[in-house]
């Protein structure tokens, strides 16, 4: 099965679990690692993610998935949280950065660099714009983006 089906197909699985217990999905992966295929899920809430929720979504999700066999092969399922310093997804990820630190990382150069650092002054669906320690304030296109991650600092 294709990796944007299965994920379609575990997305509509998972939702009604996440709903009812008030987490978020954060991101759904299916993809192959060495001789194992993973299916992982990352999800969220907003006082953080436990093991206990983790197992609970997994046993539900499991049984859900052995009812219909979406996916053919064998496969691990793993139910995770996505960690402090995940990369930006949603638009919710979007939100609860605005005003902290940022590391954008790009496809290629712009401006003779491929990485900046800044804060998250405002993103659409289209850019993401932040403010640099000196002031510069740069703006990207979503797509020219590989990765956006928050800056975790102890």
């Amino acid at each position: 099965m294709a990796k944007a089906k299965v994920a379609d197909t575990v997305r509509q699985l998972v939702m009604p679990i996440l709903e009812d217990n008030g987490f978020e999905l954060v991101d759904i992966e299916f993809k192959k690692e060495g001789a194992e295929q993973y299916l992982r899920i990352f999800i969220d809430k907003p006082d953080g993610i436990t093991i206990d929720d983790c197992e609970l979504v997994s046993r539900h999700l499991s049984d859900k998935l052995d009812e219909i066999d979406p996916i053919p092969q064998a496969y691990i399922l793993e139910v995770s949280s996505p960690g402090i310093d995940r990369p930006l997804k949603t638009q919710r990820d979007f939100e609860r950065s605005m005003g902290k630190q940022v590391e954008i990382k790009l496809y290629k150069q712009s401006m003779g660099h491929k990485t900046y650092k800044g804060t998250l002054v405002g993103f659409d669906d289209e850019r993401v714009e932040i403010e640099t320690v000196d002031n510069q304030h740069l703006s990207f296109g979503i797509k020219d983006i590989a990765l956006i991650k928050p800056i975790i600092e102890f």
